[in-house]
């Protein structure tokens, strides 16, 4: 029985045996077939691909392998249909460098490198992304939220970027003393300051530029242009402050060049019969201002007494102000602002652009907007009542200003 079970176990050994030779053979076989041609050379593969982004394009970086024989290298994408061939020249350094045009969006790359016989490296995998006008459209103009001029001193003032979107900087442009200007704000600054503006520049345009991370192209939002809130007093009116010039000067009063004055302002008679008003030299004067009373015989009531410039004035919001050390609290005294060649009277002030009832000492303020250039009377009226010699009323400027910020597309 033993013999038996040894020799059966004999038997199944050699067949094991058998059938590992003839399957070694096979192999073998398939080797030779498919060297006959000689055995597989792979040239050297990249290495430390990084794909970085750009507008419409990529740039390729990878570090050459120490092959001598690397003579050209192929980028394959959209699932290897399209491809670009670039070739190499070792001696030129082991930093391979190359920028490709690409459509937007996250693209998978295969690289190979090639020998002069045509073998090539095994693949090596890199993703990437190119950027572009779905980018573009994402990205957003800082917003400013006022611009005021004072004197020589411009000041800009910004809503906080979102620095997690990669803005780096906006480009301010604009008209200084000796020309055109452009200034980098960086994009973490709320504050920017231009001290040299020239005295006509009234707007500036801006730009937001953002370098998304690894980009090889800055990108740019649209320009955009803003008014700047500047004191234009001097461009549209005149003799406007303390001291302020006549055209005639009486004993006290005298009648102000620049401004228009009807005749019940000009209600001083002076010893000639002659009527003046308008100026008053007393109290620190000369300075714009009119009176009735504190006189039996002279300083009659005024009713709608006006004094005003009629000056044309483009598009744009404006301020009109004025400076007031003194005047009998509470009377009729009126700032106005209003189209066409005259005030009203004070039954029809609401007919104005603006106004206010402006008969407090300290500075007081009119805004108005205008769309299209417009001849605008600025100016004041009031009914100023004389109690004789035993009393009257009076107002007094020392000063008025127009602000101007223009309407921008």
């Amino acid at each position: 029985m033993k013999r038996k079970i040894l020799k059966t176990l004999k038997v199944w050994l050699a067949v094991v045996f058998a059938s590992g030779i003839l399957a070694s053979c096979s192999k073998w076989d398939e080797f030779k077939e498919y060297t006959k041609n000689g055995e597989i050379t792979y040239s050297g593969k990249l290495d430390s691909v990084k794909i970085y982004p750009g507008d419409g394009r990529i740039k390729i970086r990878a570090l050459l392998p120490a092959d001598p024989k690397i003579v050209k290298a192929r980028v394959f994408w959209n699932n290897m249909t399209d491809s670009v061939e670039f070739p190499i020249n070792m001696s030129n350094g082991r930093i391979l460098e190359h920028i490709l045009p690409m459509a937007e969006g996250l693209k998978s790359f295969t690289l190979y490198t090639y020998d002069a016989k045509g073998n090539r490296s095994v693949p090596v995998y890199a993703v990437g992304t190119a950027l572009g006008s779905r980018y573009q459209s994402s990205i957003s103009n800082r917003v400013v939220t006022s611009a005021v001029n004072v004197n020589t001193t411009t000041t800009i003032n910004w809503v906080s970027a979102d620095l997690s979107a990669s803005p780096i900087f906006t480009e301010v442009k604009y008209l200084s003393a000796t020309g055109q200007k452009i200034a980098k704000v960086p994009a973490n600054q709320d504050v920017t300051v231009i001290n040299d503006l020239a005295p006509t520049a009234k707007t500036f345009t801006y730009r937001t530029a953002y370098l998304p991370a690894n980009s090889i192209d800055t990108f740019y939002t649209a320009e955009k242009t803003v008014g700047i809130f500047k004191d234009v007093t001097t461009e549209y009116l005149k003799n406007t402050r303390l001291p302020a010039t006549v055209v005639v000067k009486g004993d006290r009063w005298g009648t102000p060049t620049d401004w228009v004055t009807n005749a019940a302002a000009r209600n001083f008679r002076n010893w000639n019969g002659e009527y003046y008003g308008g100026v008053d030299y007393w109290f620190g004067g000369p300075r714009l201002a009119m009176e009735a009373g504190w006189s039996g015989d002279n300083m009659a009531t005024i009713t709608n007494g006006k004094m005003y410039q009629s000056p044309t004035l483009p598009p744009g919001n404006y301020t009109f102000e004025m400076d007031i050390p003194d005047c009998t609290r509470g009377a009729e005294f009126y700032t106005v602002a209003a189209a066409g060649d005259e005030i009203p009277n004070i039954e029809n002030i609401t007919s104005s652009l603006a106004q206010a009832k402006t008969s407090e000492p300290g500075t007081h303020k009119i805004t108005f907007t205008l769309t299209t250039a417009t001849k605008v009377s600025l100016g004041f009226v009031g009914h100023l009542t004389s109690y004789g010699g035993g009393g009257g009323t009076f107002w007094r400027i020392d000063a008025v200003r127009l602000k101007q910020l223009p309407l921008v597309n």
